[in-house]
């Protein structure tokens, strides 16, 4: 009797499943038999459990799962399925009106770390230190969400809570309660180290970091500046037309980067500067990603500058919002950056001219009090640079530099 009632179960999903099967083939245009069987297998499952899970079942939940699940298969950090609630603050935030704790985070290995602090931030304001580890927000473990989920659940409306459970080396793990608030920050500062010498920091890319780059190169070029150290190191990256603006302004005519898509379609920016102005050394570490990436990539490309450091973060892929029916969407990965020699970055991350270890403590996102002593990434920086300013010229076969 039961082997009759667990067929007639199989054999009603089985009719349904078709039933649907059909209908979306021929709305789809689905006309391979591989493809229409897959399909099948789908429907199959959830007309299954639709039917005969010990409760009843919410379709939409069922669909949503499957999405994520679809997405998660992919095996890509950024690409993500967005809930109505995740889709709702990603909106917030690209239409500029978000809130944020303050912090820059590196997502690496499943693991989340705070890897540095605005200043004066919430973020700063309750504790929180350059190399914690989030291990929870809001209760949910980081290793249960995506590296993507873990930013949009910290950031969200202005006003509103968010508790972080934090792993600190050497203490004991610590929940930290902060209040998001509006976050606008300076993302460029620069000063003179001596009479020829100049030191710059991007901190990211934002919507006005070319303008601010702009500015802060023709202080520096006014106060006599002869050689440049871009310091990118923990720079998460960000909006790649600031990124491309920034370029204009030091790497050579030419390819700055290439989108690529899987058709082989292709968008390249470019950079017009009829030849590099100055001696650059940039600095690079393991959290150097995206638009940073795509800068340094350039200027090593080019000949433009030397890169100490790292190898950077390896983050060189394009993605796009996609909405969906019901409030939620999907941020997929369409696309892949090319550095001006044709390398594509992800996963790979931009190899420095000069590898040497990231001090142990962070250089502070807006500190410009440098302490060579204790960074000796760069300490050796200053050192190219200072050779390179005392030959009058950009060096690139010299084995003062391969060969440190």
């Amino acid at each position: 009797m039961k082997k009759k009632i667990f067929g007639g179960i199989i054999l009603t999903a089985l009719i349904s499943a078709a039933l649907t099967l059909g209908l979306v083939c021929l709305l789809l245009g689905i006309n391979s038999g591989s493809n229409a069987f897959d399909l099948g297998r789908f429907f199959v499952a959830m007309r299954f459990i639709e039917s005969n899970f010990v409760q009843d079942v919410d379709r939409r939940n069922l669909i949503d799962g499957a999405i994520n699940g679809m997405v998660n298969s992919l095996g890509d950090p950024h690409s993500v399925y967005l809930a109505p609630q995740l889709y709702s603050q990603l909106r917030a935030e690209t239409s500029g009106s978000f809130g944020g704790i303050g912090v820059y985070m590196g997502f690496k290995n499943g693991g989340v770390q705070v890897v540095n602090v605005i200043p004066d931030g919430p973020g700063q304001r309750a504790g929180l230190q350059a190399g914690d580890e989030i291990l929870a927000v809001d209760g949910l473990p980081v290793t249960e969400i995506s590296p993507g989920e873990v930013a949009l659940k910290i950031r969200g409306e202005i006003g509103t809570p968010v508790e972080l459970l934090i792993h600190r080396e050497g203490s004991e793990d610590m929940t930290y309660n902060l209040t998001r608030e509006n976050i606008q920050v300076k993302t460029v500062a620069g000063k003179m180290i001596d009479d020829r010498l100049a030191y710059m920091k991007i901190s990211n890319f934002s919507e006005n970091t070319g303008d601010e780059f702009k500015k802060t190169l023709a202080n520096l070029q006014r106060d006599g500046m002869k050689g440049l150290i871009l310091d990118m190191r923990q720079n998460p990256g960000g909006v790649i037309t600031s990124c491309v603006e920034v370029a204009q302004e030091i790497v050579p005519a030419g390819t700055v980067t290439s989108v690529i898509k899987r058709d082989g379609s292709k968008e390249v920016y470019t950079s017009d500067l009829p030849a590099a102005k100055f001696p650059i050394v940039v600095l690079l570490d393991g959290n150097s990603a995206s638009a940073a990436e795509l800068l340094s990539g350039a200027l090593q490309d080019t000949k433009a500058a030397i890169v100490v450091g790292e190898t950077s973060y390896g983050k060189g892929s394009v993605q796009t919002l996609i909405p969906m029916a019901h409030n939620d969407g999907l941020k997929l990965t369409i696309a892949r950056y090319y550095t001006p020699n044709g390398k594509c970055i992800d996963g790979l991350g931009i190899s420095p001219d000069v590898e040497i270890k990231s001090p142990p403590t962070p250089h502070p996102l807006y500190d410009l009090n440098l302490d060579e002593a204790s960074d000796p990434q760069l300490s050796k920086a200053e050192e190219l640079l200072r050779h390179q300013v005392d030959a009058g010229k950009i060096l690139f076969d010299d084995d003062f530099w391969k060969n440190p």
